[in-house]
């Protein structure tokens, strides 16, 4: 537990004065400030945020150039082949650029590699076999290519007419593409950094959709089209976690309305299979937690053109067999999942060396290296630092690596420093991949973990868990969550409402549930108020918090729980602290 709590300063003045200037509760107020929209100005602006408040495409570097390409090599009857990666991110991309030239009456189809076979990004035998099977091809990635030096200029060589659309991290040299679209390119002014690929493929689906108009407006064809794009890119911006604020924001916030308005036939069959109520109004965590793991285990399980198939089917018959089966294959996925956690755990275990070192390389030839990203989540919260988990290939004698960080350690920095034992590697700070010869991976444990113990850290003030306010629990009600949901969508760099309740008791004994007792189901108390709560991932609480007996001070987010057409307040536990032992930080 983490009992590094900062108190947002709570100033009762100005709270009362944007209550009552914007007619919202002291609480919604409280929150605002918080979190720094301290006028009723900029506090609306931030509510109301609009769809007119997104960049233009074009001014996006890369946008301009990409999308005349596109239009020419439409004019000219020449096959357009969509190449993206594996996971939500790129399968939404792929499928938001696939619809829009579909629409435009164009020869377009999609490439996405093999995860087990291929590997990530582009790979020279697909550009080989791209090209020896139609030379005039124009080619697009999606959510890959970046760092695809050699691949690119295999493409240039070969004659291949190569766009590149990315948005992940950039090494010193850039592909040699006949054009890169990306938001954070080299001199670029572009105003908003964090879009995900998804993102990216919307802005030049956008442009296309204008220079196939008028120049500024898309037909209403199109215009109908990009309002369900919008839905594909929320998606694709949920599942790739990154910062809900600015663009990110106002596409997920209309995305989501859009998917509840006029979600593809797919995405309707896939909601069924994961008991989402037809036309319900999603929230991030319908998608995180129910939509993006069945299209993710797909990708994961080398089947990711399914879920881009699924996303673009027109075929009811259809929709509904694919629903299923990726429904299948992601309960599959979660059996695969609990096997290699214990392994994994087993295996630090066995390491009594390891315990020093503050960062985890774990490796075995059993692991499913769809899965590997998944279980080191896990293990990095487990064990509380960065993990790299490695799938063993024992007929190459190779190794393709997932790594998860853990308190803001930058996993990217870490490969580059120790990249003399890597083949290649890429990713973000928080999330990254790599691909090692085995001979190498001892080698590379020693240096990550030495290059860790001097890596930038984060600051003490940058480890506080930011409390927005104190609550008593009756005031968390239905219409208070309903309330706070104005702030939403919620995700990274934008979280649910956090507080803290104080003298609260256990209304009944914790109890575990979930597979193999992997979560916690609780009932407060305070006074005469009682609420439900759920703890994801934390069940070995259930005894430390039943053998204290409490009172508690709980750190939590508060919901509603839909279940069978009944709606109830749940909070989802944070953090706990016995109140009979030290008091958290509450500075």
């Amino acid at each position: 537990m983490t009992q590094n709590w900062r108190f947002a300063p709570h100033d009762e003045s100005q709270v009362r004065g944007l209550s009552s200037e914007m007619r919202i509760s002291p609480l919604l107020a409280q929150v605002l400030i918080a979190r720094g929209l301290q006028d009723a100005a900029t506090a609306r602006s931030f509510i109301d945020a609009r769809m007119t408040e997104l960049l233009e495409p074009c001014s996006m570097p890369g946008v301009e150039s990409a999308s005349d390409r596109i239009v020419a090599a439409l004019k000219d009857k020449r096959r357009i082949t969509i190449y993206g990666d594996y996971d939500v991110d790129g399968m939404t991309a792929t499928s938001i650029l696939l619809q829009c030239i579909t629409l435009a009456n164009g020869k377009c189809d999609y490439f996405i590699p093999n995860r087990l076979d291929d590997g990530y990004g582009l790979n020279c035998d697909a550009i080989r076999q791209l090209h020896e099977e139609d030379p005039q091809r124009l080619l697009i990635t999606v959510d890959c290519g970046i760092t695809s030096v050699k691949e690119a200029a295999l493409a240039r060589e070969l004659g291949l007419e190569l766009i590149i659309t990315d948005h992940h991290q950039m090494a010193e040299e850039l592909p040699a593409a006949d054009c890169l679209v990306h938001p954070r390119l080299p001199d670029s002014d572009y105003e908003f950094p964090h879009l995900c690929g998804a993102g990216v493929a919307l802005k030049l689906a956008w442009a296309v959709c204008q220079k196939l108009g008028d120049g500024q407006k898309a037909s209403p064809q199109m215009r109908e089209y990009l309002k369900c794009a919008v839905g594909l890119a929320a998606i694709g911006t949920i599942a790739d976690v990154v910062p809900l604020v600015g663009e990110n924001r106002i596409l997920v916030r209309y995305g989501l309305s859009a998917l509840a308005e006029r979600a593809p036939l797919g995405l309707q069959e896939l909601m069924k299979v994961a008991e989402i109520k037809a036309g319900q109004m999603l929230d991030t965590e319908d998608i995180g937690f129910a939509i993006a793991p069945r299209l993710n285990a797909a990708g994961r399980l080398g089947q990711a053109r399914l879920a881009v198939e699924l996303l673009t089917t027109s075929n009811q018959d259809r929709a509904a067999q694919l629903a299923a089966y990726l429904d299948e294959l992601n309960k599959n996925r979660r059996t695969v999942e609990r096997r290699i956690f214990k392994q994994a755990k087993e295996m630090v275990e066995e390491n009594a060396a390891w315990e020093d070192h503050q960062t985890l390389v774990l490796a075995h030839a059993d692991w499913h290296p769809g899965v590997i990203g998944i279980v080191a989540n896990r293990v990095s919260e487990h064990f509380e630092k960065p993990t790299v988990l490695i799938a063993l290939d024992a007929t190459t004698r190779t190794g393709q690596g997932s790594a998860r960080s853990f308190a803001g350690f930058d996993l990217h920095a870490g490969f580059s420093a120790c990249a003399t034992h890597l083949t290649r590697f890429g990713g973000h700070q928080a999330a990254a991949g790599l691909k090692i010869e085995e001979g190498n991976i001892e080698d590379f444990r020693q240096a990550f973990a030495e290059y860790a113990v001097d890596a930038p850290k984060l600051s003490d003030d940058e480890l506080l868990v930011r409390i927005d306010a104190e609550v008593c629990l009756n005031e968390i009600t239905k219409h208070a969550v309903r309330e706070l949901d104005c702030l939403g969508p919620f995700g990274q760099e934008n979280p649910r409402p956090q507080f803290v309740a104080t003298r609260v008791q256990l209304a009944e004994p914790p109890r575990t549930m979930g597979e193999g007792g992997r979560h916690l189901s609780l009932v407060f108390q305070q006074h005469n108020t009682k609420i439900r709560a759920i703890a994801f991932g934390k069940g070995e609480w259930a005894s430390q918090m039943d053998e204290d007996g409490g009172p508690f001070s709980i750190s939590f987010a508060p919901g509603i729980n839909r279940f069978r057409g009944f709606e109830s307040v749940q909070l989802h536990l944070k953090d706990w602290v016995s109140e009979k032992s030290e008091a958290p930080v509450t500075s």
